[in-house]
């Protein structure tokens, strides 16, 4: 008889050696707790979460090889022996001669703006995404969408959704002018259409288009590591690199680029603006001393870039970002079982409901994205978070909310900390609440910030 081949499971590459409580609570009780934090997931009080799916965003489990150098933080105010290790292992993976640390990502976007954008400039990119858009627009400029078409559509399978346009590009250029436009930002992979990635050949292609028009371009490299991940799997010839050497090659091509370290570096905070643009460089070394810290912390402690440092070093490494976006397609295929209405192919750091088809009879005018979220907390302490209507805000000329054509919910895996049980208790819940969809009656906006609303708005349920 022929040997019958078994099929093999997959484990993560690692074990557990601290754990950490969670409380189990009542449907009452979330019920209480929901109304309490006007419905919104960012309102919640994290003791009252079951499983944390908000972000991925500083909540990862760092290594005992992470935990060990916090043991080692230089915590002097000038100089720290941690900010030059950290320095090397930046030119070391992402080849950005000049590094300049800060508190978190948003603030080395904040710089990156303040010191590129003039009055009504106008910043191309591959989709908005929250903060970054904030940021452009607070400096003077306007953002505009490049990304392919494909991207605003949940059910299109292309492999880089993440895609710049390049027609749309330089139809731009030409309207605008280059001389009116002071970079080209690309995000990898785009976290507001699904978590999907760029190619290669299309940054290359970008690339191209800006050296002859004299256009820089930046990289939003909070996820790069995810980005390349699918450069791995997608694009023929790179099969056989490593991810370190097409994470190099990708920033290669970019003048300078950000990064949030609380998601890929696996740390609980710290960022990075990095560039080869020495002029531009000086410029951030100055800012940072008013807004962060002096130039060798921005706002860190020693440890912290100990931690970051090591965490580059294990970013890398093939079985871990494996595992990582593993789990991810895991929970997509699961919630495939019950039909619920995703974004395909599915994201690296996260699975996106598509709340427009998971609750077709709420107008986006009631937020469906917050109102789903908001109800599978309330079926299982499960807390996603939204990216619609809310996330979009206000047309700051007109004062009328955006309407993007993605309202989705995000559920964000953070890395190394659940477990396959976790997400089977996710997906049974997505799966109850899907059942139960045509009682869902939506929401309405009672409390709004000024700014990036989806963090602090409130709402009340309709009756």
């Amino acid at each position: 008889m022929p040997k019958k081949t078994i099929k093999r499971s997959w484990a993560e590459p690692f074990k557990i050696k601290v754990v950490e409580p969670i409380k189990m609570t009542t449907r009452a009780y979330r019920e209480k707790a929901a109304k309490e934090a006007g419905y919104n997931t960012f309102l919640l009080k994290s003791e009252d979460v079951y499983i944390d799916l908000l972000t991925d965003s500083g909540t990862n489990a760092m290594s005992d090889y992470q935990w060990a150098g916090m043991m080692l933080g230089d915590e002097a105010y000038a100089g720290s022996k941690n900010f030059y290790y950290l320095w090397d292992n930046i030119k070391k993976y992402y080849g950005m001669p000049y590094f300049v640390p800060t508190h978190q990502g948003r603030a080395a976007e904040h710089m990156v703006s303040k010191i590129l954008i003039k009055p009504n400039n106008v910043v191309p990119g591959n989709m908005y995404f929250t903060t970054t858009r904030e940021h452009i627009e607070l400096a003077g400029g306007k953002f505009v969408d490049v990304i392919i078409d494909q991207a605003h559509n949940p059910q299109n399978t292309h492999p880089f959704k993440g895609n710049i346009n390049i027609n749309k590009l330089e139809d731009l250029i030409k309207k605008v002018g280059a001389k009116n436009i002071p970079y080209v930002f690309m995000a990898g992979p785009v976290n507001m259409a699904g978590g999907q990635p760029f190619s290669m050949k299309n940054l290359k292609e970008v690339s191209a288009l800006l050296k002859k028009h004299g256009i820089k371009l930046w990289f939003d490299a909070t996820r790069a590591v995810e980005n390349a991940y699918y450069i791995k799997l997608r694009e023929k010839g790179y099969e056989k690199k490593s991810i370190e050497q097409i994470l190099k090659e990708i920033c290669s091509h970019f003048d300078g680029l950000w990064v949030s370290a609380k998601k890929d570096l696996m740390v609980n905070i710290g960022g990075i603006f990095a560039t080869r643009d020495k002029r531009v460089y000086e410029e951030a070394r100055n800012m940072v001393v008013v807004y962060e810290g002096l130039h060798t912390y921005g706002g860190l402690a020693g440890r912290d870039m100990e931690a970051m440092a090591r965490g580059m070093e294990e970013m890398v490494q093939f079985d871990n970002i494996k595992a990582r976006i593993g789990q991810v397609e895991y929970c997509g295929k699961q919630l495939e079982k019950y039909n619920i209405p995703l974004v395909y192919p599915f994201g690296g750091h996260a699975i996106f409901l598509d709340a427009k088809k998971f609750l077709p009879h709420l107008k986006q005018d009631v937020f469906p994205a917050q109102t789903l979220a908001a109800e599978i907390f309330i079926d299982s302490g499960v807390r996603g978070m939204e990216r619609g209507i809310v996330s979009a805000g206000r047309d700051p000329n007109t004062g009328k909310h955006r309407y993007p054509k993605l309202e989705l919910v995000r559920l964000t895996f953070p890395r190394r900390v659940y477990t396959q049980a976790h997400i089977d208790v996710t997906v049974e819940s997505i799966a109850q609440v899907y059942e139960d969809r045509k009682k869902i009656k939506g929401l309405k906006m009672v409390y709004e910030p000024k700014h990036l609303r989806f963090f602090q708005a409130r709402f009340k349920k309709i009756s």
